[in-house]
Order: C-alpha cells, then sequence, then structure tokens
C-alpha cells in the first residue's frame, strides 16, 4: 500500500534520499559509451559518470550539513576525522557494468553515527526507485510515492558477489556454493555484480545475498545493509555472527529459514575445506 509522502525535507533520512537521487540523476545525465575511465590499478576504474554523481551528492551534503564528515569512494575522506557524524557514499555502485551499457548500477548514501547507521538510500537511476530508511523502517519511493518494504523469500533467488577480495578463501568462496547440489535444488543463483541487489532482498525481490569481504563503514555496503535491517531481514557475518564480529562477510537473508538453510551450507563448506586442509597438511619427518 503506497504511503503519502509527509517527509520533513530537513531531516537525515530525507536528505539521504535526495542525495541519493541527485547522484542518480547525474549518472543518468552521462553517456555510458563515451564516458571517460580514471583508472586506479588493478583494474579498478571510475568513470566520469562516478565523479560526477560524487560531485553532485557532496554538493548537497556540504550545504545542508557542513559541519558532518564525508567518505567517498572518489574523494575519500574529508571533514574532521573524528567526527561523529560521517556520511558514506558511493556514487556508482556497479562501474563495469555501466561501462559497458549493463542498466544494473546503485547510488548509495549512508549517515553513521554514535556507531550507527542512521539514514541511508539506494537509488537505481535507471528504474526511478529509490529506497531509503530512517534506521527504523525501509520504503521504496517511486514516483512520489513511498511503499514500505516487505522482505520475501517467494522468488529463491540468492545473489552471490563474485567479486574480489576473498579474505576467507582458504575456507569459503560464494562460487563454490553454485555446484552444491543442496543449493542447486533449493535456490536459484544471480550474479548483478552490484549492490543494488541488497536493497532487492530488503524489497522481496531476492531471498538472499552472500558476499565475502570485510564491510565495516563500507561505502558499498552500509546503504544496503541498513536497508535490510529496518526491513527485518536477517543479517549476519558467514558463520551467523553479527556483522563485523567474526570472520567477516555477508549472509542477509529475508526470513530466518532462509537464513539458517544458506548458513548450514555455508557452514558445510568451511568444514569440507578444514577437513581437506587437516588431510593434506604435509607430515613432518621421523627424526
Amino acid at each position: 500500500m503506497p504511503i503519502t509522502n509527509k517527509s520533513d525535507e530537513r531531516t537525515d533520512a530525507d536528505l539521504a534520499r535526495r542525495a541519493a537521487e541527485a547522484g542518480a540523476e547525474a549518472v543518468r545525465a552521462q553517456s555510458w559509451a563515451t564516458a571517460e575511465r580514471h583508472h586506479k590499478g588493478g583494474g579498478d576504474f571510475a568513470t566520469a559518470a562516478d565523479l560526477a554523481a560524487e560531485g553532485a551528492i557532496l554538493d548537497l551534503l556540504r550545504a545542508a550539513r557542513p559541519g558532518d564528515a564525508f567518505t567517498g569512494e572518489e574523494s575519500g575522506r574529508t571533514g574532521a576525522a573524528d567526527a561523529d557524524r560521517r556520511w558514506l557514499i558511493d556514487p556508482l555502485c556497479g562501474t563495469l557494468n555501466y561501462a559497458v551499457g549493463t542498466h544494473l548500477v546503485a547510488v548509495n548514501v549512508a549517515l553513521r553515527a554514535g556507531g550507527q547507521t542512521v539514514a541511508a538510500a539506494t537509488a537505481d537511476p535507471y528504474t526511478g526507485e529509490t529506497y531509503w530508511t530512517d534506521g527504523e523502517r525501509a520504503y521504496v519511493r517511486h514516483d512520489g510515492q513511498d511503499t514500505l518494504l516487505v522482505p520475501s523469500a517467494e522468488s529463491h533467488l540468492v545473489d552471490l558477489n563474485l567479486d574480489p577480495p576473498y579474505p576467507n578463501a582458504a575456507e569459503f568462496r560464494a562460487a563454490h556454493l553454485l555446484t552444491d547440489p543442496d543449493f542447486e535444488a533449493a535456490f536459484r543463483p544471480r550474479v548483478v555484480s552490484s549492490t543494488l541487489a541488497v536493497a532487492w532482498v530488503a524489497a522481496g525481490r531476492r531471498a538472499a545475498y552472500i558476499t565475502d569481504g570485510h564491510l565495516a563503514d563500507s561505502v558499498h555496503f552500509a546503504a544496503g545493509l541498513a536497508l535490510c535491517e529496518a526491513a527485518g531481514c536477517t543479517v549476519t557475518d558467514l558463520r551467523g555472527k553479527p556483522l563485523h564480529s567474526g570472520d567477516g562477510g555477508l549472509l542477509v537473508a529475508a526470513d530466518p529459514d532462509t537464513h539458517a538453510r544458506l548458513l548450514d551450507l555455508i557452514d558445510r563448506q568451511y568444514r569440507q575445506d578444514h577437513q581437506y586442509r587437516q588431510d593434506h597438511q604435509p607430515r613432518r619427518a621421523t627424526p
């Protein structure tokens, strides 16, 4: 049921939404076919759209919150190093998709304050949808109307992030789930290669999302995680522990049952890889 928008333009949540939408507008204004690439090493690069979107977001946020600090994927950290309020900005998540004309991208904006993400938004430049949260409830805005996000595992679609780095590669790789017969029997894998798919878990368009990596204060994941938590998803690290407290990574599922089934599959991979290492340890020569 759509909710009539009565948001206060001065709130942090509304500011996060408007900033993400400003970034999305900047992305749409660019042509991927002629976008200049700014190489950052290791095969990574930014395009003119990344830079334009981050500039638009920062201009809006700095004008509204001049005392806050900012971390942008392209511009780095600015503002007071010890600021309690810091905005995390991912101007174009899915740059490699964008650079070849694949419109699976997201613009992410999140505000961290007091150790919590208190406002966040993920905008899809090409559908005109913006997923946003005030830290308590999560919504999607389209054509000026807000609809409450309701997670659902009905699709059985699980998005896997196959991009490095892999801190847990010795024991777990998301790609290995693709060949697990029990995974194949219960779920259908998808690889979007954008954190837009994290917002889709909150919206009921994905049953779950899995990635390795250390995600604390990540410009890529902060907004999506806040959306999922506010929507009532089950959110843990790869071992079922609270985020950022253990081995790292992310398992976010629409409901506890889906989370438990996927966690069991992940645990099985950890156990198998551990046993393999035990069986193949070099034996010490007898003195």
